[in-house]
């Protein structure tokens, strides 16, 4: 296997292993701090802090696809974090709204977000973690500009 090739497979390994180790974490921090979400339902959640979306659009943020997603705000509905209503510019669809008590649980679940934040960068001075972040920028950017 040529050097270019092992460093390839390599950098895939590490991006799944960086995403999967995230998305334990969150699980592990949101349990600890006793609540019962999945890393999918706190992306739903954060996407929805910033004001209401269609299902499509929460599907997306989270890695899901649209009939998984609407079990997944089924279940959030079901605790009354979010809640449902017509779309005012198109009948047929959906918007999701964060429901007070999902507004007041997010405020926690956010720390927790922030904590899992905080230790994933441990131990990088801010040079370091703007240098990492625009190098993931750029890889990003390799990688969607170029298929586009």
């Amino acid at each position: 296997m040529s050097t270019a090739t092992a460093s390839a497979t390599t950098l895939g390994l590490v991006f799944r292993q960086l995403r999967d180790a995230m998305w334990a974490r969150m699980e592990s921090e949101l349990q600890a701090a006793g609540h019962e979400l999945t890393f999918s339902q706190y992306i739903t959640l954060r996407h929805l802090a910033t004001g209401a979306t269609g299902i499509t659009e929460l599907a997306r943020a989270a890695e899901l696809n649209p009939g998984a997603m609407t079990r997944l705000i089924d279940r959030l509905e079901a605790r009354r974090l979010v809640e449902r209503s017509a779309d005012p510019s198109d009948r047929r669809a959906v918007q999701v709204t964060m429901t007070a008590a999902g507004a007041a649980l997010w405020k926690d679940v956010d720390h927790c977000g922030e904590r899992v934040r905080t230790l994933a960068l441990e131990g990088l001075d801010a040079g370091d973690r703007a240098r990492l972040l625009a190098l993931l920028d750029r890889v990003r950017d390799n990688l969607t500009l170029q298929g586009s």
